[in-house]
């Protein structure tokens, strides 16, 4: 049987209407004690999908004493951003991922979820842009690098510009105030690339610039590949920044999509895509420091030791480890950005770190489609996450979708908009 070909309208609306029962207070999943449901699980899970309408001229919802403007527009897929010193901003473009489907179901949800993002052509590029004279318009677009392959992450150290492409970790030469690549990248080292069902590869450089760190995500849901499918996947490597040696830094983590080091200190964070079909409020997606060695839960267990009973074999001897976050987003919220926040953010966010939520898709109420700032206190994330960058989805469907968060050392909060192809920039306005 074919199950690629157009869906009928039957099939779509049973598979939106399947499983979408009560909606607990998505409140009460998220901080450091989240409250968990019982697994609810079904043929098909509820799905809410994005409908793209465009800005127009709206722009997204910032809190009292900010203002947001696009400072790049007409990009092609715009996933992370990186600040060079000398304020320069680089956007990573591209989409990657060309896994195969194994069930109907994910044929149905793939086409469905397809719906929500851009039609735009993957950029595979890098894109520089430049405020010369410092008045907050960015009067230079220019192409960095280009023929890339799904680039994601982005990292300076030692001299070099780092990308994490879906396939490699690649270099470039990079001089302050360069506008262009000066010539071809360098591979430090291949990076797991086979289905590759997560494709996106994080990635972040040690405060020593020693270190390089990449996430890679696992190849499928919770193993309905096989394991032999999941080596060297659902982890975060550390990688040689000379040599391109690596190994496993940490492992059990689903999708770890970005990565950041806690200022002045060598304390690696992430933020974890968890995963599906166990309900709209599990499992939820995570905010965490990352312990050298640690082993988080996937795929046999979620937020510590809660088991999940569909994985086979057990290993209730690795399950007996699993490390719990430190703090939970809420379920199915796709955290895909992570910077920690200074005091140019001003006094209320000067201590703690942005999440861009690129939002959900298989909840029927949805979930993120905001940046959120959640506080720190004492080095751990404390209290409420704050709303800090909202209007991406609202009644007339949804505008943008945001990706990667970078905060500008000049006192600004950079956002990348990957379904209106948009670079935001939020400022202090007092």
């Amino acid at each position: 049987m074919n199950y690629a070909g157009p869906l009928s309208a039957l099939t779509v609306a049973l598979f939106l209407s399947a499983c979408g029962g009560a909606e607990q207070d998505i409140a009460s999943v998220k901080g450091e004690n989240p409250r968990l449901d019982e697994p609810q699980r079904g043929l098909l899970p509820s799905m809410t999908i994005a409908d793209p309408v465009g800005w127009g001229d709206k722009k997204p919802t910032v809190p009292e004493g900010f203002t947001v403007s696009a400072i790049a527009t007409d990009l092609q897929i715009p996933r992370q951003t990186l600040v060079l010193p000398n304020g320069d901003i680089l956007v990573a473009e591209g989409r990657g991922g060309n896994a195969p489907k194994l069930r109907p179901k994910d044929v149905i949800a793939g086409y469905i979820k397809a719906k929500g993002t851009t039609s735009v052509k993957s950029g595979n590029r890098l894109t520089l842009l430049r405020d010369a004279d410092g008045d907050g318009v960015y009067e230079l677009q220019k192409v960095f690098a280009d023929d890339l392959n799904a680039p994601y992450g982005l990292a300076l150290a030692n001299g070099n510009l780092y990308v994490a492409n879906q396939d490699a970790l690649v270099r470039f030469e990079y001089q302050e105030g360069q506008t262009e690549a000066s010539g071809e990248p360098v591979k430090v080292t291949d990076l797991p690339y086979r289905i590759n069902h997560h494709w996106t590869k994080a990635l972040t450089a040690s405060p020593d610039g020693r270190f390089l760190y990449v996430g890679i995500g696992s190849n499928s849901n919770i193993t309905e590949r096989g394991m032999e499918a999941e080596v060297d996947r659902a982890m975060i490597w550390q990688i040689d920044a000379e040599t391109g040696a690596h190994k496993p830094y940490a492992t059990g983590l689903r999708n770890p999509t970005a990565l950041t080091f806690r200022p002045d200190t060598d304390q690696l964070w992430a933020v974890v895509n968890e995963r599906d079909e166990l309900g709209p409020n599990l499992v939820p997606d995570y905010l965490t420091s990352v312990q050298e060695g640690g082993f988080y839960g996937w795929p046999y267990s979620y937020w510590g030791q809660h088991v999940d009973e569909r994985v086979r074999p057990q290993d209730p001897d690795l399950v007996a480890t699993a490390i719990k976050p430190d703090y939970a987003l809420g379920p199915h919220v796709a955290a895909l950005g992570v910077d920690f926040s200074s005091p140019v953010m001003g006094e209320r966010f000067a201590e703690g770190v942005f999440v861009g939520e690129h939002g959900s898709w298989n909840r029927e109420d949805p979930s993120g489609y905001q940046v959120v700032f959640v506080p720190f206190r004492n080095g751990k994330p404390s209290g409420e996450p704050v709303d800090f960058v909202t209007g991406f989805r609202t009644a007339e469907g949804t505008h943008g979708r945001p990706v990667g968060v970078t905060v500008d050392p000049k006192g600004a909060l950079i956002v990348a908009d990957d379904l209106a192809n948009i670079v935001w920039r939020v400022t202090r306005t007092q």
